[in-house]
């Protein structure tokens, strides 16, 4: 998406008369896509890698509450794609987040990702409440079984919040495997298609769903004010 198509999405929302907390994905612009095996240079035509700054950008203007930032590079999907995210480049991100006053969602997509995060505690570049989402099953980060989930679980500091999701077939398996593992959910057509086999879903479905696991295994879902106590978002 360009700047202007998240400007146009940003303002529609605002414009709903509907209270959301506002999270925008700043992943974009680092779709590293060689050419062949035997010739990987020049890049693909679908390569959109560029700087800290123009990967920030439409966060400046969109001002939302969270934006993500992917905290690792890896090898992604099936051909010669790597979603790429130098060190270097988070950290200036990581601190672009701060200065701006949004709060950053770390995206761990594998167990070196969540490392990474707490060096950026250690060096100051982020501020608590530090909040990750751990992202499981997408090939080839962290798989979606139960063990590398609770794995990845029991490294989180006990003081940060997370929520966790995996993509496809286990989706709405995971708003349970969360719960149970003291996190929070996250559901939405970007992970998951399907409400039921071959049955295709729109987001209130996956979202309403989600919500019914989760309050009848005795937890409760919040609204957004109470996550911005939490979190200690600002609202502009």
């Amino acid at each position: 998406m360009t700047g202007a198509e998240y400007r146009l999405c940003d303002d529609r929302i605002r414009q709903a008369d509907t209270d959301i907390v506002l999270n925008i994905t700043a992943g974009m612009g680092g779709d590293l896509i060689f050419g062949s095996v035997e010739q990987p240079f020049p890049v693909g035509p679908n390569c959109d890698v560029v700087g800290a700054s123009e990967r920030f950008a439409h966060v400046l203007e969109c001002a939302p509450e969270i934006c993500t930032l992917d905290n690792g590079t890896m090898n992604f999907n099936f051909g010669d794609s790597v979603m790429a995210n130098p060190p270097a480049t988070l950290r200036a991100m990581a601190k672009m987040m701060t200065d701006f006053g949004v709060r950053p969602e770390i995206e761990v997509f594998d167990t070196g990702h969540l490392w990474f995060a707490k060096q950026f505690v250690e060096e100051g570049l982020i501020e608590n409440p530090v909040l990750v989402q751990l992202c499981m099953g997408i090939p080839w980060g962290a798989p979606n079984d139960l063990s590398t989930f609770m794995a990845m679980v029991n490294t989180i500091p006990s003081n940060w919040t997370f929520s966790a999701f995996a993509i496809g077939r286990d989706a709405l398996a995971y708003p349970a495997a969360a719960v149970l593992a003291g996190g929070n959910v996250r559901v939405g057509l970007e992970d998951n298609l399907y409400v039921g086999k071959g049955e295709f879903a729109t987001n209130t479905e996956l979202v309403e769903r989600a919500a019914n696991i989760v309050e009848n295994m005795g937890a409760r879902i919040i609204g957004p004010e109470e996550v911005r106590r939490k979190l200690k978002l600002t609202k502009r």
